[in-house]
């Protein structure tokens, strides 16, 4: 239904700039919500985003489609755009969104808009920066409400009105001492419920889940997942609170890190491939397909070894297609199975020899089911019982050693600290490869005394 909308929206958008419908464009533009307008300029050529982008009224929806564009068009947008009226629009957004995107841009630019912003908001937005991207200290909001635990409901109710009214989020009360140490936390609700003399440190929450500055989004957003929490506090060194992480950011970090696990997976970096160019796009994927590449030249050595048995008994090719194909597909499904737990939080390194037992045992038994069955079809082919249960072996062999290894492999770099994503994908498949070829060629040779 929205991929439908979507769809209208810039079918009718295209017509109207073609036919320069100013008024129409303006109506429509400025009764459409940021985030479709950013999809929406994707489709559209920059002279065409800039002329929409100028359509809208709302500084706060500006901001919307400054966050939610991807890097390149953002970074194309705003160039020779007045970098007043830029500032202005990173003036109206949350710190943490501005800090995001900051840090997309080149770093003369990036310091002359913090130089043109007000001081007290230009002086959160290099705080922020001085974290790294995919850590909580660069993903989380510096606006929350965070008093003392010594006052009364009543007072902080005040406190929250005429001191808090702008945060954005407003989730969680977090109680700190006189140093500004995170000591406690307790929801609004519960603000609302008790006496109005009642101290906060009287009703407050003091076993408070929180997390460093340092510590990875992905671990971030597993945590907020695993308790149903809005918002998680993150704490320096110290535990001084400074900012937290909302569940909208862990909503987009879930989107990234899943976008980015698919794409290593596949082997063609970790951006999506519409923001790369041509030259970038082939550097990125050259390295992975060169591994398939010697992967191929290796099974063909390998192959070459059994020249002689395949001279006499030349239908043994006929099933080097369907094992390989048999073994690096188990494969890839064991690495994919495991990479998905691993970064879901429901695996752990520390459950490998169960985990690599049970798809040793799946890959055992499936490889008995298909191996009878393609040994069967061998046994109808060419009425040779030895082939028959070469292949049919061949077939168990393969596709249990591939299900070792495509969930052994990403354990085993998940332990020593590699993302375990650039296991699968060409690593797996071409790997699996050459053992099938081996494992076939070995087991037919030896059943038919080639």
């Amino acid at each position: 239904m929205q991929q439908d909308r979507q769809k209208i929206l810039t079918i009718s958008v295209k017509r109207l700039l073609r036919r320069g419908a100013s008024s129409r464009l303006h109506k429509i533009v400025n009764k459409t919500h940021g985030a479709d307008i950013s999809i929406l300029f994707r489709s559209l050529s920059l002279q065409d985003q800039r002329l929409l982008f100028d359509m809208i009224d709302d500084v706060e929806q500006k901001g919307i489609v400054f966050s939610e564009l991807d890097e390149d068009l953002f970074v194309e947008l705003i160039d020779g755009m007045d970098p007043d009226e830029v500032v202005a629009i990173l003036e109206d957004m949350p710190n943490d969104d501005v800090a995001d995107l900051l840090n997309q841009l080149p770093d003369e630019t990036a310091s002359t808009l913090l130089k043109r912003m007000k001081k007290e908001g230009s002086d959160e937005v290099e705080d922020l920066m001085r974290f790294e991207d995919d850590t909580a200290g660069g993903i989380m909001n510096p606006d929350f409400i965070a008093l003392n635990q010594e006052i009364t409901a009543k007072e902080a109710i005040e406190r929250i009105q005429k001191e808090f009214a702008d945060v954005e989020m407003p989730f969680y009360l977090y109680a700190v001492d006189e140093y500004g140490n995170l000591v406690g936390v307790c929801s609004l609700r519960q603000l609302v419920v008790v006496k109005p003399q009642t101290p906060l440190k009287s009703f407050m929450t003091t076993d408070v889940l929180s997390v460093q500055t340092h510590m990875d989004q992905e671990e971030v957003a597993k945590l907020v997942a695993r308790y149903d929490i809005l918002a998680v506090p993150v704490v320096d060194e110290s535990n001084r609170l400074v900012g937290i992480v909302t569940v909208d950011d862990v909503i987009d970090i879930f989107r990234e890190e899943a976008t980015e696990d698919i794409l290593k997976m596949a082997g063609v970096g970790e951006e999506y491939v519409e923001t790369q160019s041509i030259l970038k796009s082939t550097r990125i994927r050259l390295p992975w397909l060169f591994a398939s590449c010697l992967g191929g030249i290796f099974a063909f050595y390998v192959i070459g070894q059994f020249e002689d048995s395949l001279n006499r008994i030349a239908y043994l090719s006929a099933f080097i297609p369907v094992i390989m194909g048999m073994g690096g597909n188990i494969g890839t499904q064991s690495s994919t199975i495991v990479v998905r737990g691993l970064a879901t939080g429901r695996l752990n390194i520390r459950d490998i020899g169960s985990v690599v037992g049970k798809e040793l045992s799946v890959g055992l038994i499936l490889g008995l089911v298909y191996g009878l069955l393609i040994g069967s079809v061998a046994q109808l082919q060419y009425s040779t019982l030895m082939l028959a249960l070469a292949v049919c072996l061949a077939v168990v062999c393969s596709m249990s050693v591939a299900a070792l290894v495509g969930s052994c492999v990403p354990m085993l770099l998940a332990r020593i600290n590699i993302d375990p994503a650039v296991a699968t994908g060409p690593f797996v498949t071409t790997s699996v490869d050459i053992i099938s070829v081996y494992f076939y060629f070995t087991i037919a040779t030896e059943f038919l005394g080639v």
